[in-house]
């Protein structure tokens, strides 16, 4: 496994993180399960374990909780808060009266008195960043959380939350977590210079493109990957952008094998070359899956492989544009571009 610090705190974190998204009835993994892949991924040297409030309504927490019970000093615990949370409109966002009562709860669930990183989950336009910043800010200063960041913020938000933090004397955010993968690349051109900037950590999220990657979707073959059930249009092969995934797929697994690797060593191996990037979050559902993931853990790509995936996608092009998550909210919503 190899280490990188996270982004200026001088904290050692893992290449690869273990996402929690799965645990609970998204991924329908039982505690014995969860337990067993966390139990895998400590033992292989992942220390960092990434949940959220909202997956499964709070359920991933409280697996996650369970399955670290007695050893939670040796993780670097970060959870994440701001999508919503049943019906009540003011149970999302970023305002003070929100982030603090669901820090509260997410302790609770997780067990412990303190998360390493806190993160919001999604840019909250109905909210200030002074407002977020000196809710997150106190809760720092009050010891339950160690640094904060953002998730999947579009590059012109991070830099303003960063120039707020400034001008109103704040502590800052000092993480980014994106998107990215060999098959949406976008981030290179605009959140990732941005974060090498200002020497945020980034943990990228969906490393494997929701199954694309891991070998589930090949031409001719069934789709394997779970996600097909509940996001059909992601692999839906009449749609143009699915079509060019699924061409540029086959590409890269030739590119694979002619390297000597699986199709997750590649991908995975891809987004940790990144100099902007510190660890890659992976989301197995099963121990099986973790430990095809693993092998990626010290993968180092050459510059032919690397020269021959730029050449099967481009440099910050997504193949899928319409899954992007940081795009501006006037251009998904027509009332907030007319006058």
């Amino acid at each position: 496994m190899q280490y990188r610090t996270l982004g200026r705190t001088g904290v050692q974190v893992s290449s690869l993180a273990l996402g929690a998204m799965n645990f609970g009835r998204i991924g329908r993994t039982t505690q014995d399960e969860a337990t067993a892949i966390v139990d895998a991924a400590l033992e292989a040297g992942v220390n960092v374990i990434d949940t959220a409030d909202m997956y499964g309504d709070g359920e991933s927490e409280e697996m996650v909780g369970k399955a670290i019970a007695g050893r939670r000093d040796d993780i670097v615990l970060a959870t994440k808060a701001g999508l919503p949370i049943g019906e009540e409109r003011n149970h999302q966002g970023g305002s003070r009266r929100w982030l603090v009562t669901e820090l509260e709860a997410s302790l609770r669930r997780l067990g412990v008195d303190h998360v390493d990183l806190y993160q919001i989950h999604r840019w909250d336009p109905n909210t200030g960043d002074e407002e977020t910043l000196s809710a997150l800010t106190d809760l720092q200063r009050a010891g339950k959380i160690r640094y904060f960041g953002s998730s999947t913020f579009p590059a012109y938000r991070i830099v303003q939350a960063q120039w707020a933090a400034r001008e109103h004397r704040l502590s800052r955010y000092v993480t980014e977590q994106p998107s990215y993968s060999v098959l949406q690349r976008g981030i290179e051109a605009h959140v990732l210079p941005v974060t090498q900037e200002y020497g945020l950590g980034v943990l990228v999220w969906s490393p494997l493109a929701s199954g694309w990657l891991s070998g589930a979707v090949r031409e001719g073959r069934d789709i394997t990957t779970h996600r097909s059930a509940f996001l059909p249009e992601r692999f839906d092969m009449s749609i143009p952008a699915n079509r060019a995934r699924l061409d540029a797929v086959e590409r890269l697994a030739k590119i694979a094998e002619d390297a000597g690797l699986t199709l997750i060593q590649l991908a995975l191996g891809f987004v940790t070359a990144h100099p902007g990037v510190t660890s890659a979050l992976v989301g197995p559902r099963t121990v099986d899956h973790l430990h095809a993931q693993l092998a990626a853990a010290d993968t180092v790509l050459t510059a032919d492989v690397l020269d021959a995936i730029d050449e099967t996608v481009a440099p910050g092009t997504d193949l899928a544009p319409q899954e992007n998550h940081d795009t501006p909210p006037a251009l998904l919503n027509p009332t907030l571009r007319r006058r």
